[in-house]
């Protein structure tokens, strides 16, 4: 049986066949490429000028200069510290003695014994006149003058020299005594002899008053003396009277002119003609001897 013989078919490809849509699949890959670097471009671009932009926009931060503090003002004085205060005042001169004699002149003085409190002093008249002190604390004690002096006395009492002593002046027109008021006593004042200690007042040649010379703030017991000079004129010296701790002793100091060729009525005159001490003087500023 003859066979019939097959009719040859197409040569075969040597190359194999791409699958269908092969190369369109490429192209789109390229696409899908080219869009994917242009979108990270555009991205990239975007981000890159929102960086730019976001450091154009924000305010560059300048740190101000911090204002110098405000110059201190000055300070104000500081507040005068108060002084301590003063310690409890002394009690005072026991109470005791006989009080103020009838009769007697009586006048505030200051401070004797140191307690705080305006004192007393007196002087009574009659044969034993006497010159006293009464504390505000109730003590009396007094001494009798001892002077041939017809003339009513008078007195003054003060504190003198930088501790303060307390003294009384008591004039007798003709001469002054002094008198120590510490202790709760009236002690006469001695001299270097270990003699009551008196104030000429121009009957001798010692001088003619007493006074309290203020001295850096302190008053110091002085002796005066105004001698006249030529055309009616006075020339003034005075001698400091110092006295120790307890008051009860006197030393003269040098003798110095403290003015020359004064007019009668002129202070440095007429103050060394009385019996005075600081702005206290015998007569007007304290007691005085009452009339027997």
């Amino acid at each position: 049986m003859s066979t019939a013989a097959t009719p040859p078919g197409p040569p075969s490809d040597p190359v194999p066949s791409r699958a269908p849509g092969a190369r369109g699949s490429s192209r789109a890959w390229v696409w899908v490429v080219v869009v994917v670097v242009v979108v990270a471009a555009v991205v990239g671009w975007v981000l890159a000028t929102r960086d730019d932009d976001s450091s154009a926009a924000a305010p560059t931060t300048t740190t101000a200069p911090a204002t110098p503090p405000a110059a201190p003002s000055t300070p104000a004085a500081p507040p005068t510290t108060p002084a301590p205060p003063a310690s409890a005042p002394a009690d005072g001169c026991p109470a005791g003695g006989a009080g103020v004699p009838n009769g007697a002149d009586v006048r505030e003085v200051v401070d004797v014994d140191g307690d705080g409190r305006a004192d007393q002093a007196w002087l009574s008249a009659g044969a034993d006149r006497r010159f006293g002190v009464t504390t505000a604390s109730g003590a009396t004690f007094s001494i009798a003058i001892d002077s041939a002096s017809p003339l009513p006395a008078s007195a003054i009492v003060q504190r003198i020299q930088s501790d303060g002593i307390p003294i009384a002046l008591v004039d007798l027109e003709r001469e002054a005594f002094v008198y120590s008021l510490a202790g709760c006593a009236v002690t006469p004042v001695l001299d270097a002899h270990g003699e009551a200690y008196t104030f000429d007042r121009g009957f001798g040649d010692e001088g003619t008053g007493v006074g309290c010379t203020d001295d850096a703030g302190v008053l110091r017991l002085a002796g005066l003396d105004a001698v006249r000079a030529s055309g009616g004129t006075y020339d003034v010296s005075r001698t400091f009277v110092d006295l120790d701790a307890d008051g009860r002793h006197a030393t003269n100091g040098e003798r110095a002119v403290v003015a020359r060729g004064a007019a009668a009525d002129e202070p440095v005159v007429t103050t060394a003609q009385e019996v005075s001490c600081g702005d206290l003087v015998a007569g007007k500023d304290g007691p005085f001897e009452p009339a027997s």
